[in-house]
């Protein structure tokens, strides 16, 4: 999957930004410039992600000249740095070479992603919900938009885990169960922000900004060695506690079945009393009420059924994990079954 994987990204990368330059010119025709000046507002955080991609440039001795600062003016660095890993896995680099090259877009595209992408996703989520439900453009936008975002977590995990001694490329089907694990969750994620936030309008910012600091707690609270530099990390925390807002990254080493259960049950709850309030189960037709957040929830359940099949069948360590599963719950099992007969006992 080394040689797919660049050149799924590029075209994904080709076609989200089409999509989105669709949307803008969309807004402006229809005279609609206030989500015109949203719309562009959301392409500005993305220049960090080209910043950093000229720095790596100079980094790697390579010096940008005229042409390749005006390429990542125009946002187009990451598409010079995905064509170059595929001339190289083409020609005669080597392997470390080409990860090396590999490991740097999927960096950058993952910085992109949560930057740029993600508050367009939200805008144009947003748009489709609340303003214009039978918008197809600012639809297909976002749809592209949650695509692109969920191949970016995909990308970065499949980059991290090349980088293991031993271990190989994901198979197909193996890729395709994490995006839809991504896509699943950060799908359900957004429609309970954004259908919230239709009701409620600027209170779904405290709703993040509580998420973030219990997420940043946690974080902290997850890390007992003494660090040499406590400030930094403390940056670190928030920065990723932000992310955690919507989706879930392996920032630490060793096994992290834990941290995503703990994880994925606090956004589960949450998402839950998100869309019960949302659609005013208290006040509405209950039927509607549990309608809509079942339908909104279904898909955690199929990102949930997704990373399920993963750990158990597609995972390097499937059968690992198995043996541990059912060596805890036998030792649940005897424990409960001990408790039993104790309380029996006159």
């Amino acid at each position: 999957m080394r040689g797919p994987i660049p050149g799924l990204s590029l075209a994904l990368l080709a076609v989200e930004r089409g999509a989105r330059l669709c949307a803008i010119i969309h807004y402006l025709v229809h005279g609609q410039l206030d989500w015109f000046g949203l719309t562009m507002a959301c392409v500005v955080p993305g220049y960090a992600a080209q910043l950093l991609s000229i720095l790596w440039f100079r980094a790697d001795g390579h010096p940008p000249g005229c042409w390749l600062l005006v390429l990542h003016l125009l946002q187009l660095g990451l598409w010079k740095r995905y064509w170059d890993v595929l001339r190289m896995a083409g020609g005669s680099a080597s392997a470390g070479e080409v990860l090396t090259q590999l490991g740097d877009v999927c960096v950058l595209q993952l910085l992109e992603a949560l930057l740029q992408t993600l508050p367009h996703l939200l805008l144009q989520a947003y748009v489709v919900v609340a303003v214009d439900p039978v918008g197809f453009i600012p639809g297909v936008s976002a749809g592209l938009s949650l695509l692109s975002l969920a191949w970016a977590l995909v990308s970065y995990s499949h980059f991290t885990r090349l980088l293991k001694p031993g271990h190989l490329s994901l198979p197909a089907m193996a890729v395709l169960c994490l995006l839809l694990w991504r896509t699943g969750m950060l799908g359900t994620r957004v429609l309970a922000l954004v259908l919230f936030a239709r009701l409620y309008s600027f209170w779904v910012f405290a709703v993040a900004g509580a998420h973030w600091l219990l997420m940043s707690f946690w974080l902290v609270a997850q890390q007992t060695d003494i660090v040499a530099q406590p400030c930094r990390w403390r940056l670190f925390n928030g920065l990723v506690g932000a992310v955690y807002i919507f989706c879930y990254i392996n920032v630490r080493p060793g096994p992290s079945k834990t941290r995503v259960s703990v994880f994925y049950a606090i956004m589960l709850m949450e998402n839950t009393l998100l869309l019960l309030l949302a659609t005013r189960f208290l006040q509405a037709e209950l039927r509607n009420s549990l309608g809509v957040t079942g339908a909104v929830m279904s898909g955690s359940v199929i990102g949930a059924a997704a990373l399920v099949v993963y750990y158990s069948l597609l995972h390097p360590k499937s059968t690992e994990i198995w043996q541990g599963f059912l060596e805890t719950s036998c030792s649940a099992a005897v424990a409960v079954l001990e408790n039993f007969k104790g309380l029996k006992k006159p």
